[in-house]
């Protein structure tokens, strides 16, 4: 397969003559969200080879360009694209906060410019708001609707053709979306085995893999069950098949592994026993990987296979430290069990990193005084980059998870964003939302000097006295600021709160410990 200017080109097994190129967009760093990664799951950097692999497996001639990991701008993308002219331009849309018209730009200069070739999105952005795209958007041809593989090989082959593309299931075009009751979904495919293993553009650093699709729970925040709501919650491949898949990467370079399953481990008694089967598989290898899991999902047998398979990092999604919240956002789960899970990983030597909301718009005070004491009580505020992450994070409502319509239906909440993705939503407690803009700016600054090489905190330098620090007035500011709510002393005036405390930072940075935090103290 010949690969060229960050392109892997493949030649038509069937004698068809038309081209497909599926891509993979340029993304722009947010500056509000630049520590978000709430826009997508993070399965979907390995959408485009999915879909790339599934159209070469069919026979097409078909081009992936991964514009993204080339670090190409729109313009060379857009130059790009016409070089080539494809017949069928498939492209993996993903959310990128207040860039993403730059993706819908990109597709009007093309149309503009003489490009004639279908255009077609698919991913979790689209699937959600796809009615609200095809009625907006006319350069943009369909939308595959959920999971794309099967639709997206079906419109290549009705396109070859040169029939008429409105009847494919789980395909959206302008005449079905505008049509009430035209639209036919797609259900999943019941056996993910099917689908050819992903084109990699690379294989440098950590090579991300996927071990099952969807997820058997309905948390309130998540995208995953709405883009898989015509089918099975959960769908695991066999450990033959990811270890085949695992072992071919293995011979071509690869040790460093980590699955961008939602859930790695699956549901279960039978997720168990997959896991533990594929454990052995794997041993052999001699590789490294992480994961993400649940909570109730681990144990101490399987936390011992894991480990002498090579199991080295984790990300548990505990969430909150509030039973009553943990409630609201469906978790399934008590802070009970997340911390049973912390102590499990750490007695098998691994340190779990935490997904974690510290700020809900259903919090009240009571619940972030529980938050920050489940922190504390499990030593998780150790370290900077962990702290200044767990202490900021604010749940983000995005259209088509449960949460924006519960939003929604309540009145609280205001569309933003790109054709209204983005949910803005009131918080119920003045004193939770007074804390979140401080904390995240507190936060932001600190991880803003993480990425600068010049800062005294940046990731790459030792660790000294000064990220200790740092830590300490995070920790320390968190419970001054609660306090004050708990007092009712909150004050309006958030901009020059944010500027007394980004001096507060500048000092701990730059000088010897003992300043007075004066602007947030008392006011």
């Amino acid at each position: 397969m010949p690969q060229s200017r960050g392109l892997f080109q493949t030649e038509t097994t069937h004698g068809g003559t038309m081209k497909t190129l599926i891509l993979e967009h340029p993304r722009m760093v947010s500056k509000k969200r630049f520590n978000d990664i709430a826009n997508t799951p993070l399965w979907s950097c390995l959408m485009g080879g999915y879909a790339a692999a599934m159209l070469e497996s069919r026979g097409f001639a078909s081009c992936f360009m991964d514009a993204a990991g080339n670090r190409w701008d729109f313009e060379q993308t857009e130059q790009e694209i016409l070089d080539i002219n494809p017949d069928l331009l498939c492209v993996n849309a993903v959310y990128f906060w207040e860039h993403t018209p730059h993706l819908f730009t990109l597709f009007t200069h093309l149309r503009s410019r003489g490009f004639t070739g279908h255009i077609n999105l698919f991913g979790f952005f689209p699937t959600l708001v796809f009615q609200e795209i095809l009625t907006t958007q006319t350069a943009v041809d369909s939308i595959a609707v959920g999971e794309f593989e099967h639709t997206l090989v079906e419109l290549a082959a009705t396109l070859e053709q040169g029939k008429d593309f409105g009847r494919i299931p789980g395909l959206a075009q302008r005449d079905n979306v505008l049509m009430p009751g035209a639209f036919q979904s797609r259900p999943p495919e019941k056996n993910p085995d099917i689908f050819p293993a992903p084109l990699r553009p690379s294989l440098e650093g950590t090579v991300s893999i996927l071990a099952s699709r969807g997820c058997y729970n309905h948390c309130s925040f998540c995208p995953v069950p709405s883009f898989y709501n015509q089918g099975p919650l959960w769908r695991g491949r066999t450990p033959q098949e990811i270890a085949q898949e695992m072992q071919t990467l293995v011979e071509k370079g690869a040790k460093e592994f980590y699955f961008v399953d939602p859930n790695f481990i699956g549901p279960g008694k039978k997720g168990k026993e997959r896991i533990l089967k594929l454990m052995g598989l794997i041993k052999p290898m001699k590789i490294h990987f992480g994961m993400e899991t649940r909570p109730s999902d681990l144990d101490d047998e399987i936390l011992d296979h894991l480990v002498a398979s090579g199991f080295t990092s984790l990300l548990m999604g505990i969430e909150s430290g509030s039973e009553t919240i943990l409630g609201k956002i469906n978790k399934s789960t008590g802070p009970s069990q997340g911390a049973q899970a912390i102590s499990l990983c750490r007695r098998h030597g691994i340190e779990p990193e935490v997904g974690f909301l510290m700020f809900v718009q259903d919090a009240t005070l009571p619940d972030l005084r529980n938050n920050i004491d489940f922190l504390m009580a499990n030593n998780l505020l150790d370290r900077l980059e962990r702290t200044a992450n767990l202490l900021c994070h604010c749940q983000i409502v995005l259209k088509g998870t449960a949460a924006y319509t519960q939003f929604e239906q309540e009145g609280r909440l205001v569309k933003n964003g790109l054709f209204g993705f983005e949910g803005e939503v009131t918080f119920i407690d003045d004193g939770v939302q007074w804390m979140s803009k401080l904390v995240v700016a507190a936060c932001h600054t600190i991880i803003m000097g993480m990425g600068d090489p010049e800062s005294p905190v940046y990731f790459a330098k030792p660790e000294t006295e000064v990220f200790h620090r740092a830590n300490r007035y995070l920790v320390d500011l968190f419970f001054r600021l609660l306090e004050q709510a708990e007092a009712g002393r909150i004050h309006d005036d958030i901009p020059e709160l944010v500027t007394g405390i980004d001096q507060e930072i500048r000092a701990v940075l730059d000088v010897q410990p003992g300043i007075e935090s004066s602007s947030v103290a008392e006011l």
